[in-house]
């Protein structure tokens, strides 16, 4: 674990006890993570492409994550059926988004000016296959 993982992990025990909701986030490598907190939280990818998160921007590329409300409580008494039905949703969103790229005649990505720049065929099967991954992962 990296020493800025460490540190995030650290300041959110000394950041309160009992808080009153779950936030949950997206981490750049798609896995979904709760936190009992929402205090803003930074996330970039070095140069090695290792990623890395903390509770200061401490890189220049460091970027906000965007925190979502998951539900009222704290973590410790998030109960087994709760983390179920949360897994559940993110299979079955991560499997939706798979199926439709897999079912699209072509696959895109929209630029800065809004407008469809279709991807090579290459670009599409790279994009379909880690998207399968993420949904193995989320539904495993």
């Amino acid at each position: 674990m990296s020493k800025i993982k460490i540190i995030l992990v650290l300041s959110l025990f000394v950041s309160g006890g009992a808080a009153a909701d779950i936030w949950r986030w997206v981490g750049a490598d798609g896995v979904t993570h709760l936190v009992d907190t929402n205090t803003t939280i930074y996330t970039w990818v070095d140069e090695s492409g290792e990623v890395f998160y903390s509770d200061t921007p401490d890189h220049e590329d460091a970027i906000a994550i965007q925190l979502i409300w998951h539900s009222k409580g704290d973590l410790a008494g998030m109960n087994t059926t709760a983390r179920e039905d949360t897994q559940e949703y993110y299979c079955k969103r991560a499997t939706e988004i798979y199926d439709s790229y897999i079912h699209a005649p072509r696959l895109y990505r929209t630029n800065e000016a809004g407008e469809r720049e279709f991807l090579s065929e290459e670009e599409a099967q790279t994009t379909i296959d880690e998207t399968k991954i993420k949904k193995d992962d989320l539904c495993s």
